[in-house]
């Protein structure tokens, strides 16, 4: 199949490397390749949303004729574009110097992809870890090929009102205007749209295809002519509210994108589920192998030993679930071509400790894979006692289901001022070998009053870009003086800032902060030692729990009694999420435990020197060493913990972070504080990147089970 190119006919011939270039996202983790866009024209690379095809579709032709003769633009040009075709036309891969000899990909499924935000496939921290997964295959050249959704609408814009209260905007995608690309049929150029197999009435999905590297993620699209209005906006949204369409995208994304492998005749050798929703996939595997003439028990042995999945809530809410009426509606056509018959297909997705409350993705696909993992080692135990009912012979210690802790790819979320600080002083091939320990140590060379200077530098950024975006919405809206303040526009960068972004689920806590009022009141407005709270994050379009959550918070931050110390970020989204991590002083996170599987913007905060105050659940079990930050919630205090955990955490700010942030020496620098900053880089950054996570699941699971896929 081809891909569409050319979409840029004013380029001059010796910049014509800049179109493969915008179509290809590993422009968004070089700081190098954002470079030849941003220094073409500041201005239309801010206007453009950091969109270099958009950019690239509406600069004037002067200034690329311009560049096209510059000869320092040129050798920066040419230094790039060899660094990018490295990458895609390398022969090597990863496992061909290892002791299996892989040839074909891994074939990785997940419902969401968190890549950039020009790109608006995420809903949050699962399409963040898909994403960083991808881009760290890409960067160590894992052989794998991605499958997902194309969401013409994303997810949704968030609107507050003056009153609070969360609405929920759409905002289609310009497809033409994004680095993603037609997959085009080789014998007439029309656009590839492919028939998911056996399910009837049909769906049709156009495929399209985004570069990440030498790493393609293939992205289906419902919204065409050929499928009705219902099916047309099947895709439209990520987590739909009626449970049928959900179930439908999920048979789309399953066997849909099994379909689109085939169609393409890339032959993967093993499967990979991000989380059940792309659990139908594993169907797929079988009746290709049972349709091939193998018999239905040797077609689920092979599949099961190929197959690696990965569970990343310990929440039984979001375990899909679908009644056992609408899976026959939809797959009575489809159970005859596995060889099963209605009881022997829905007993497959059937937990033995819910029996009667339907058909469970997550029960499929632990059912029908070899290699299970939760997402920390907290959420491991948690999810052995989820679903030891499935092996009900075992204790929860002996359940097969093991553990990778997520990671975060550090040149996507390592801020570029603080690189160009870690390149003066921890050597010129500490990103390169990120994942070792020892690059680490080397933080201590850093000077206190430098990497202080950088911090306070990106916190002044932050603050900046809040105070702008209240403006912006100010100016545009009219809207009222208090949504302004609320939206932060009395921030104040020499105040010890505290940063809180996370999803609006009631399990989060949000709140919990605001729990005694008087006494946070005191916090904010101290004449000599005050604090400050940024929050961001949105609610779930269907929680309306979690929008009232939100409401109070958004009201409180109104509140003339709070001083302008509290802000609300709206519509809190990839980009600003970079600000956040880097700019705020201390990441709060106060989930009600063991909820959170692991979390990881604590993760990126940590990388930048943002001390975390957590919890101890997810990934904070792992990487709290009692010197990189604080933690609170040990042990259980029943239901309602609310109380305890709110005077620790108060208790923790009064007492710990408060003195330590405002004692500094005569330079004005915070000495202790920077030591504690130095500490949590230290013991953080190679633990929790994402090679290391690529490299325990190559480990773990990917040869092990390539080494029987090869027998």
């Amino acid at each position: 199949m081809k891909i569409k190119q050319g979409v840029f006919p004013h380029l001059p011939e010796r910049l014509s490397g800049l179109e493969a270039l915008s179509m290809n996202l590993w422009w968004s983790w070089h700081p190098a390749a954002r470079m030849l866009f941003k220094t073409l024209d500041r201005q239309a690379w801010k206007e453009s949303g950091h969109n270099p095809v958009k950019m690239l579709k509406e600069i004037p032709v002067e200034i690329l004729a311009s560049a096209a003769e510059n000869p320092e633009y040129l050798h920066q040009y040419d230094l790039v574009m060899e660094q990018l075709n490295q990458n895609i036309h390398s022969a090597e891969n990863y496992f061909s110097r290892s002791i299996v000899s892989n040839r074909k990909p891994v074939a990785f499924f997940s419902a969401e992809y968190g890549l950039h935000h020009s790109l608006p496939f995420y809903a949050g921290g699962l399409g963040f870890l898909a994403g960083d997964f991808v881009k760290e295959c890409c960067d160590m050249k894992v052989p794998i090929v991605a499958i997902g959704f194309m969401y013409p609408e994303g997810y949704f814009r968030q609107r507050i009102r003056d009153d609070g209260w969360q609405e929920n905007m759409d905002q289609a995608l310009d497809r033409d205007a994004a680095s993603i690309s037609r997959v085009l049929k080789k014998e007439d150029g029309e656009h590839l749209a492919i028939k998911v197999p056996l399910i009837e009435p049909p769906i049709h999905v156009a495929v399209w295809r985004i570069s990440i590297g030498c790493v393609s993620l293939y992205l289906m699209d419902t919204d065409i002519e050929m499928n009705d209005p219902w099916n047309r906006q099947m895709s439209a949204h990520l987590y739909i509210g009626d449970i049928e369409q959900r179930l439908r995208q999920e048979i789309v994304l399953g066997i849909g994108g099994s379909e689109i492998l085939d169609t393409l005749g890339i032959r993967h050798s093993l499967l990979h589920l991000n989380e059940g929703h792309c659990a139908f996939a594993l169907l797929e595997r079988i009746r290709d192998r049972v349709q091939g003439g193998m018999n239905y028990e040797d077609a689920v042995q092979e599949v099961r030993a190929t197959t690696i999945f990965t569970t990343h809530t310990p929440v039984a809410a979001g375990h899909e679930i679908f009644p056992f009426p609408m899976i026959e509606k939809y797959f009575r056509s489809y159970w005859p071509s596995l060889g099963l018959d209605r009881d022997s297909f829905l007993q497959l997705g059937i937990h033995p400790g819910e029996p009667h409350a339907g058909f469970n993705m997550t029960a499929l696909a632990l059912k029908l894979s070899a290699y299970h993992n939760g997402v920390s080692r907290r959420h491991q135990e948690v999810a052995r006692q989820m679903w030891q009912s499935l092996w009900p012979d075992l204790p929860p210690e002996n359940v097969p289901i093991d553990y990778v802790t997520n990671g975060i790819h550090v040149p996507t979320w390592i801020e570029p001022k603080m690189e160009l600080l870690f390149n003066r002083y921890l050597g010129p091939q500490w990103l390169q070998e990120h994942d070792n320990p020892a690059v680490w140590d080397r933080i201590d060379e850093i000077p206190d009053k430098e990497l202080w200077q950088t911090h306070y530098w990106l916190k002044m950024k932050l603050i900046n870009a809040i105070r702008e975006r209240a403006r912006r919405r100010w100016l545009e809206d009219r809207t009222s003086t208090t949504t302004v303040l609320a939206m932060g526009a009395m921030l104040d960068p020499s105040i010890l800032t505290i940063g809180f972004a996370r999803r609006f689920a009631t399990y989060k806590r949000a709140e919990l902060i605001l729990y005694n009022m008087e006494r946070l009141k005191k916090l904010l407005k101290s004449r000599w030692r005050p604090i400050q709270i940024i929050f961001a994050g949105k609610a779930h379009p269907a929680d309306d729990p979690g929008k009232r959550i939100l409401q109070r918070v958004f009201n409180t931050a109104r509140d003339p009694e709070m001083g302008g110390r509290i802000a609300f970020l709206e519509d809190y989204g990839e980009q600003f999420a970079q600000y956040l991590v880097h700019g705020v002083d201390v990441w709060l996170n106060n989930p009600l435990p063991p909820l959170e599987a692991c979390g990881t913007s604590g993760m990126k905060a940590a990388l930048n020197g943002v001390l975390h105050l957590s919890i101890l659940d997810g990934w904070w079990v792992e990487g709290f060493n009692g010197k990189n930050g604080w933690a609170f919630g040990e042990g259980e205090t029943g239901a309602d913990r609310d109380g305890a955990d709110a005077e620790a955490l108060y208790q923790i700010l009064e007492e710990k972070i408060i003195p330590l942030y405002y004692k500094v020496s005569s330079d004005g620098i915070p000495t202790e504080w920077v030591k504690m900053m130095k500490e949590t880089i230290k013991s953080n950054a190679s633990r929790f990147s994402a090679r290391r996570m690529v490299k325990d699941y190559i480990e773990k699971f990917y040869l092990p089970a390539l080494s029987k896929e090869e027998l």
